[in-house]
């Protein structure tokens, strides 16, 4: 195999070339130098290699841990899950079938999942007189409370009993919210559209999105909401109890319910042409703009390029994917962070028609397979995590 330049390096690497031969002068990289053309050359199979991976790891800062797993690895745009990659996966697969990867490394598609009728009837008595009003994502966290204490079997940590917990409990989440439309099928992602959208799915082209959201959201390695997550099942929490930690955590505008800023945004601009207004007007009050960046994926995230991208392939003359488009490239003129998931969730949930908070709900039902997933990893080991603070004296 040919060897390639540092242009196509960078692209593939999504780093600029002075990244590129401090990777060569680090050891991560070797490079040729062909003196006809005076030029350097690389490995395309290490540069593939370092793509999938992700840049070299460095020393965690104070703010970070590290924890070893094996469930997910974060490439340079995109993670992959159990070492297959996440977007290729959300096109080809079912979100049962990954998270049967994530949970036991068998992709196989396990649906329909069946949630227990006592748990469904509790969590729904538990909501009455609750206003219409409540975003989704707080009804989940009612749900899974109310769920666990009609499971009688939720210490069992062996991790097949946690499987069939995972089963059932995210099949009672979606179960258990406000029916909008009729399912248009027995899937979690069928039943989930039914609780976002008054509206059914014109055809199988527009479920498979939501699939494909559910499948891209599963698990992403340490965010916050995992790490949370980790902590509870290391001290051996029980697995709703570690689903009520997660949920928790992500709720925060600065993590799962980031999508729900970007709905509003999608939803107050009407028209593309006065997109860039508004985004000067945010960043002249010294807002972020929601939905834009990411601390791992400096040059873009590919989760959040898919979903609009397959959305435009099947809705591209919709006026919100025209603002979205329009977003999206004033960011590009400012050279701001390029979109994330988050955004790419808004899209879908502003396109389709969905309920405020759809978006941030589809993440909490994705990331709640991951959660177990890391989950079945701490009950495995015996290490407490248990972090320790640095003094800080005045």
């Amino acid at each position: 195999m040919e060897w390639i330049d540092s242009t196509t390096a960078t692209e593939r690497l999504g780093v600029k070339p002075a990244t590129l031969y401090a990777y060569v002068s680090r050891g991560v990289l070797r490079r040729r130098y062909d003196p006809i053309r005076r030029r350097s050359l690389f490995d395309p199979a290490e540069v593939e290699e370092l793509a999938r991976r992700g840049k070299p790891r460095r020393k965690p800062a104070p703010t970070e841990i590290a924890i070893a797993s094996a469930v997910t690895e974060l490439g340079a745009d995109r993670p992959f899950f159990r070492g297959l990659d996440a977007v290729e996966l959300a096109a080809s697969h079912t979100f049962e079938a990954v998270a049967e990867w994530l949970w036991r490394g068998d992709l196989t598609d396990s649906a329909p999942w069946q949630a227990r009728a006592e748990a469904v009837a509790a969590a729904r008595a538990a909501q009455s007189g609750l206003s219409e009003a409540l975003l989704p994502l707080d009804r989940l966290q009612l749900i899974v409370t109310s769920s666990a204490v009609h499971d009688p079997l939720r210490f069992d940590r062996d991790p097949a009993a946690v499987a069939a917990i995972a089963r059932t409990l995210i099949a009672g989440m979606v179960e258990a919210l406000p029916r909008l439309s009729s399912p248009v099928g027995r899937s979690v992602a069928a039943t989930l559209w039914s609780r976002l959208s008054p509206t059914p799915p014109r055809d199988d082209r527009e479920l498979r999105i939501l699939t494909a959201a559910l499948v891209l959201l599963a698990d992403h390695e340490l965010a916050a909401s995992t790490f949370a997550a980790r902590v509870a099942a290391s001290v051996h929490a029980d697995p709703y109890a570690v689903v009520t930690c997660g949920l928790g955590v992500l709720s925060g505008p600065r993590h799962g319910g980031a999508s729900l800023a970007v709905e509003r945004m999608l939803t107050e601009i009407t028209d593309p042409g006065a997109v860039p207004a508004a985004v000067g007007e945010r960043l002249r009050r010294g807002e972020r703009i929601p939905g834009a960046g990411h601390s791992v994926y400096r040059s873009g995230d590919a989760r959040g390029t898919h979903l609009v991208g397959t959305i435009r392939r099947i809705a591209p003359d919709h006026p919100k994917l025209a603002v979205a488009d329009a977003v999206s490239a004033e960011l590009r003129r400012r050279r701001l962070p390029a979109i994330n998931s988050d955004f790419g969730l808004a899209v879908l949930a502003t396109v389709f028609g969905m309920i405020p908070g759809a978006g941030e709900t589809i993440f909490a039902v994705a990331r709640t397979a991951g959660w177990l997933a890391h989950a079945m990893e701490e009950y495995a080991s015996a290490t407490l995590i248990r972090p320790r603070s640095v003094p800080r004296r005045r």
